[in-house]
């Protein structure tokens, strides 16, 4: 009988233990959920809309200048519009890719209703997107010129012709995605002040889009008539010589 009755208590000693071992189990899952959960990537899905024709006005232009015109396409993280862009994109890799950002301003004066305002379309500078994260940061590319630079992309480099802070100096640059400073700034020529020529009322005038090749890696700039070949290794960069350029353009 006494063995009978150590044997039970025994039995419902163990059926509690149990059952505690179990509840706490299941409290500590419930408690690690969220932290794994977390902890998974979750999937973006990263589109361009439709592209839609805006009217764009420089700040350079004169009130009754005729606006131009911009081609503008919406940038959807997860079906929301996060920029607008134009121009193709550039895919630096299969994650990352590079596209142009577009953007309004408001272009009103503190004399007029604020309850009504006015708003202007105008390019801006490269974006960098990450299609696994969704995130989007902008590209800080030296001397880039919103208005005159046109940026030509081979692998991770820009190549473009920018224009100094005070607008008399073009320069010749190749830019990489990883390093602040230009790995080519050239100064391609000195602009007079007063020299507001119709060629500087032009969108993308500073000079002619570069031009790439690979095999080795190399970029030509051409503006007037001057022209240079940068041959691009890494982080470092060598001038084509005069007989490189030669043997090139005969193949």
């Amino acid at each position: 009988m006494t063995s009978d009755l150590v044997l039970h208590t025994t039995f419902c000693l163990t059926s509690a233990m149990i059952r505690v071992l179990k509840f706490r189990l299941v409290s500590a899952l419930l408690l690690l959920l969220p932290a794994i959960a977390g902890g998974v990537t979750k999937p973006h899905v990263i589109t361009f809309g439709k592209w839609t024709t805006v009217p764009w006005s420089p700040n350079a232009a004169a009130a009754d200048d005729k606006p131009l015109t911009l081609k503008v396409r919406p940038l959807l993280v997860d079906a929301r519009v996060k920029e607008f862009t134009l121009g193709a994109a550039h895919d630096v890799t299969d994650r990352l890719f590079v596209v142009r950002r577009a953007f309004r301003i408001n272009d009103s004066l503190p004399q007029e209703p604020a309850s009504v305002p006015h708003w202007q379309w105008q390019p801006g500078g490269w974006l960098l997107v990450d299609r696994t994260t969704g995130h989007i940061s902008p590209l800080n590319l030296p001397e880039f010129d919103a208005f005159y630079s046109a940026a030509s992309w081979y692998r991770d480099y820009a190549a473009y012709c920018g224009v100094s802070e005070d607008g008399k100096k073009v320069y010749a640059v190749v830019a990489q995605i990883s390093r602040r400073k230009p790995i080519v700034k050239w100064l391609i020529a000195e602009v007079k002040a007063e020299a507001d020529t119709p060629q500087r009322q032009i969108p993308d005038s500073a000079c002619k889009v570069p031009d790439w090749q690979r095999s080795p890696a190399r970029v030509t700039f051409e503006a007037t008539s001057t022209k240079r070949t940068y041959v691009i290794r890494g982080h470092s960069v060598d001038l084509a010589t005069s007989e490189e350029e030669d043997e090139e353009a005969a193949k």
